[in-house]
């Protein structure tokens, strides 16, 4: 579809309400009218709460596993969908709760199938570009030689392991927007995140660096599922958001990418200086590894770099300082409430 854009362009985040996607949100809001599309399976409305009264965002609970007509919600009638379209996509929807993970396959496997099917024909009604938010699962383990993955890495992937419906799921979900790409002539770009951390993560749900912090201000033991050597690469938050915009601007663009850290980082190290920041005096223990909290490999970032003039920025410090303040904030909260 091809029409008039009347003052800024129409922009759809499924997931929007998410940890990343609402960061994402908010990048975008200023310069576009921005629909979040989410179900709150692993997103969260305190997430959004700060965007509700913008005239340019609009909040739709919907699951994408069942087709949206965005002209047939009254708020969203000044967006002017029904003559301007939609033009721009981005698909983060999928559950990312480690602690609900057993119970919530069903659904991660529909979010990484049917879902992206959905996504991908909005996109063909409206011809609107897409950016499809994957994952460095589609690598599989972190490799034994230590070699950063590069794109062209076809990966190693156990399609029949209690993580399939993610790990293969993501593949699939790219094989979903390669191919509507390739057999209708879409623009669709495809973006692979490697760890990410920063305010807004669910707290007590398993994930790494909140859980830590969580337990550094409780004084409890920080716990790593697994040994001293365990390592893994950060990346910021709003780097990553930053990345998936950049992806979205660059012109007529087909390979996948890597967005994430390419520092490799110990985690009892970074257990510790949470300890310090938080003047905890919390120590560090190990614990047999979990299924959803294992070493990732790094990403090999050059293309990044050189294709679409992104890295990352926030140093650690910073970032983790922000998630402290935030999680300090939300547990506070939660305690006046």
């Amino acid at each position: 579809m091809s029409g008039p854009i009347f003052d800024k362009k129409n922009v759809l985040v499924a997931g929007g309400a998410g940890f990343i996607g609402s960061f994402l949100c908010d990048a975008l809001v200023a310069n576009a009218k921005v629909i979040c599309v989410d179900t709150f399976v692993s997103g969260s409305h305190a997430n959004i709460e700060h965007l509700l009264r913008n005239p340019n965002f609009v909040f739709i609970k919907h699951d994408m596993n069942t087709p949206i007509d965005c002209e047939a919600f009254p708020e969203l009638e000044r967006f002017k969908i029904k003559f301007q379209g939609v033009q721009e996509i981005y698909n983060l929807a999928c559950p990312t709760s480690p602690k609900n993970f057993m119970e919530q396959r069903i659904e991660t496997l529909r979010a990484n199938s049917s879902a992206v099917m959905y996504v991908m024909e909005l996109a063909l009604k409206y011809k609107a570009k897409v950016v499809h938010a994957s994952s460095s699962v589609v690598y599989g383990p972190r490799p034994t030689d230590e070699k950063p993955f590069v794109e062209e890495y076809i990966g190693l992937v156990d399609f029949l392991s209690q993580r399939a419906c993610y790990d293969e799921g993501k593949r699939f979900a790219e094989t979903v927007v390669e191919t509507y790409r390739d057999f209708y002539r879409l623009d669709a770009r495809i973006a692979r995140l490697f760890r990410v951390y920063g305010p807004r993560m669910p707290l007590r749900e398993g994930h790494m660096i909140p859980d830590f912090v969580t337990a550094a201000l409780d004084g409890q033991p920080l716990t790593i599922y697994g040994d001293k050597d365990f390592k893994t690469s950060l990346c910021y938050v709003t780097d990553i958001v930053d990345g998936l915009v950049k992806l979205m601007e660059v012109p007529a663009y087909t390979n996948p990418v890597n967005l994430g850290s390419d520092t490799d980082l110990l985690l009892a190290d970074v257990a510790n200086k949470i300890i310090t920041a938080t003047q905890s005096t919390s120590k560090v223990e190990f614990a047999d590894p979990l299924l959803f909290m294992t070493p990732l490999g790094l990403p090999d970032i050059r293309r990044a770099k050189d294709e679409l003039g992104w890295l990352p920025i926030v140093g650690l410090d910073r970032g983790l300082k922000e998630t402290i303040d935030y999680t300090m904030a939300m547990k506070g909260l939660k305690q006046t409430t």
